[in-house]
């Protein structure tokens, strides 16, 4: 099933970022570290290798992340050119700070006091980018919310006296080519409710506990996870948890527990969990 999620505030925002990226030193792509690939829009790709920026991409909410997933995805984009990687959560200000630095070493042209360093963030919704542009600031400035494409259009502040730095709106791209990248996107809130029911994301993310983190289910539900598929995970979810339709004579109510499931996912409750890896990403791409 193919995932689209483009609302048309994104066209105007994608042009004006291609506008913006001709006065910019260093893109900070800010990714989700749960699940960083899947939210890496090609798009920023693109529009930065057109004008040949360097980017550093920040692996927030690293807290809720697998933290040996995060070190394997440093250590893979940390080898390719031009690219500088560094997992974080933007909530910790001791983290948003160390990002100045880490921009000044990709643009150290411009270290001279003359001219200030202009960033530029930039990401899919929902990641965290004005969490980390209110971080910098130290200040209440950007819109943030529990709800991807908060941010509508591009806001630039002055970073002390020789740095500057834009944020932009969350950025996604028209067509989503891999279901599961557009599941994992769906199940970290990366795009809106109407994309996809969310019992399927459900279902999708209960297949990703059974595989990799099945002891987390029974830890925070109290059911044996042995024997069950996904879809069976989200009954044993609502029936733990009492989650009943009134008036069906004890049918579980599948979308109540659905919305269980992925709200423990997106508020760490069910642990430091990564819903993928290199590896698993060359496999889904057989490469």
């Amino acid at each position: 099933m193919a995932i689209q999620w483009f609302p048309g505030h994104m066209t105007i925002a994608r042009k004006k970022a291609a506008e913006t990226l001709a006065r910019i030193d260093v893109v900070i792509e800010v990714l989700d570290a749960r699940c960083p690939e899947a939210s890496s829009n090609p798009m920023i790709g693109v529009l930065r290798l057109h004008r040949q920026r360097p980017c550093l991409k920040l692996l927030n909410k690293a807290d809720l992340a697998d933290p040996e997933a995060t070190r394997a995805w440093l250590d893979s984009y940390n080898r390719q050119k031009g690219v500088m990687a560094a997992a974080i959560s933007c909530k910790k200000p001791g983290d948003a700070a160390r990002v100045p630095a880490l921009c000044q070493q990709l643009a150290p042209h411009r270290d001279g006091g003359v001219k200030p360093l202009r960033m530029m963030i930039m990401g899919v919704p929902n990641v965290g980018k004005s969490t980390l542009m209110n971080a910098l600031l130290k200040r209440r400035l950007a819109k943030v919310g529990d709800e991807p494409a908060v941010t509508k259009s591009q806001q630039s502040f002055d970073l002390g006296a020789r740095m500057t730095l834009t944020d932009t709106p969350g950025l996604m791209w028209p067509n989503i080519e891999h279901d599961a990248d557009g599941m994992m996107l769906a199940a970290s809130h990366a795009i809106g409710r109407n994309a996809v029911p969310e019992e399927e994301v459900a279902v999708f993310l209960a297949n990703i506990l059974l595989e990799r983190y099945p002891a987390r289910l029974a830890t925070r539900y109290g059911f044996a996870a042995k024997g069950l598929d996904g879809p069976g995970v989200i009954e044993a979810v609502a029936r733990r948890r009492g989650c009943i339709v009134k008036g069906r004579g004890g049918e579980p109510d599948l979308e109540k527990a659905s919305m269980i499931l992925l709200q423990d996912y997106r508020d760490g409750a069910l642990g430091r969990i990564s819903l993928e890896t290199p590896e698993t990403r060359r496999v889904m791409l057989g490469t």
